[in-house]
């Protein structure tokens, strides 16, 4: 009976500590992946948890007021059982707002978001990351958008009928049958505009984002992504893209992950996987997942892991990069926490954010350009799907 009331304490102390600062320079973030962990392992993530990048205790920390959950499965399981496996999510997401309904709240519209914050509440958002959890279904979108949607990644790495991700235009192009947007992709898009969903571009192919913008009457986002011209991945978005989007009235959420900072982090990556192959092979065997195995693998070896990540500057060069592309309007954060092995040094999990207040202080950023980054450009551009 006592571990509730603890919690609570816990959380009432540490809101109410951090209630000028978050008056101040708090933080919002697009993207994380903490709920696949959560259906995974059964982890409650109302309490400090070691081996995840968020959770509550750690949120309050770092002054994260806001979040967007990711509703995620890999294309394997999405053949079969997307749908299901993303409710599975969203009921879990639900569940931990119910045990903590005193300092959590659900946010499905820019009132109950600014409510949240007028009340020193955690605001709890979620976003479908992948146009194949809907299975081709427009009634399986519809429940999403029932269930408090509030953005759609169109694709994940892979492409679905209706529309082609970055990974295949970039690696399978040749064999694909069209690129970007079909007909039903078009009346997604349409049927997004019209429930007040943002359409997220992240992961999406570079035709599927130009006929997106050529088509959509809201400003769009993507919510976890690099610039192209620092790191050229496949995941990371052109300086055409960027200003394109710009344009639009949306917002580029930038990614903490490593290899999309850091152009030299994969070579490195891959040499301390293979210098670990035989403990990486036992922890793949053990986890029946190779994603959750190398995390493990990091988490065993942390002073090699932390040698083979970008410096925290990589991260704020990306950020300042976006800045001065397109203006300081259109930059945000979309952290991709509990999605990634790696991040950036000194950036280990969401109680980290202040790191980035320092650093752009440095830079030259003033309080109020910080806010626009760290959350003043998602409330804007979650309240324009909404006019």
């Amino acid at each position: 009976m006592l571990r509730p009331f603890l919690i609570a304490f816990v959380l009432h102390i540490s809101f109410s500590c951090l209630a000028q600062q978050a008056d101040d320079i708090y933080f919002i973030d697009t993207h994380n992946d903490v709920l696949s962990k959560q259906v995974k392992s059964g982890v409650d993530i109302s309490v400090s948890q070691p081996g995840l990048d968020f959770d509550l205790p750690k949120a309050t920390k770092g002054n994260l007021r806001a979040q967007m959950f990711s509703i995620w499965c890999d294309e394997v399981l999405g053949k079969e059982q997307a749908f299901k496996h993303a409710t599975k999510e969203i009921d879990s997401l639900q569940s931990f707002i119910k045990r903590n309904q005193e300092h959590v709240a659900f946010v499905t519209n820019s009132k109950e978001l600014k409510k949240a914050l007028r009340h020193k509440k955690f605001a709890a958002l979620i976003g479908v990351e992948g146009g194949h959890m809907i299975e081709e279904r427009m009634d399986y979108l519809d429940s999403f958008i029932n269930r408090g949607m509030k953005y759609l990644t169109l694709t994940w790495n892979n492409s679905t009928t209706w529309a082609t991700s970055a990974r295949d235009e970039t690696f399978k192009k040749d064999s694909l049958s069209r690129l970007g947007l079909n007909e039903m992709g078009k009346q997604i898009v349409a049927r997004l505009n019209e429930a007040k969903v943002m359409i997220d571009v992240s992961h999406a192919g570079e035709k599927t984002v130009e006929d997106v913008l050529a088509i959509t009457t809201k400003p769009i986002i993507a919510s976890h992504s690099c610039a192209y011209a620092i790191s050229p991945h496949p995941r990371n978005l052109k300086d055409y893209q960027l200003k394109a989007i710009a344009a639009n009235g949306g917002v580029v959420f930038v990614n903490f992950y490593s290899e999309f900072l850091d152009s030299t982090y994969l070579g490195k990556k891959n040499l301390f996987l293979a210098t670990h192959k035989a403990t990486l092979d036992s922890l793949t065997t053990q986890l029946g997942d190779p994603f959750f195995a190398t995390i493990q693998l990091y988490k065993l070896f942390p002073a090699e892991a932390e040698a083979v990540k970008p410096p925290l500057q990589a991260l704020i060069h990306n950020i300042d990069y976006m800045v001065k592309l397109i203006g300081i309007d259109h930059v945000g954060i979309g952290a991709d926490f509990d999605g990634a092995e790696s991040f950036p040094q000194q950036m280990n999990d969401v109680s980290n954010y202040p790191l980035l207040i320092d650093e752009l202080r440095k830079l030259g950023y003033s309080t109020e350009q910080i806010k626009k980054i760290c959350h003043g450009n998602f409330l804007r551009v979650f309240a324009a799907i909404e006019k």
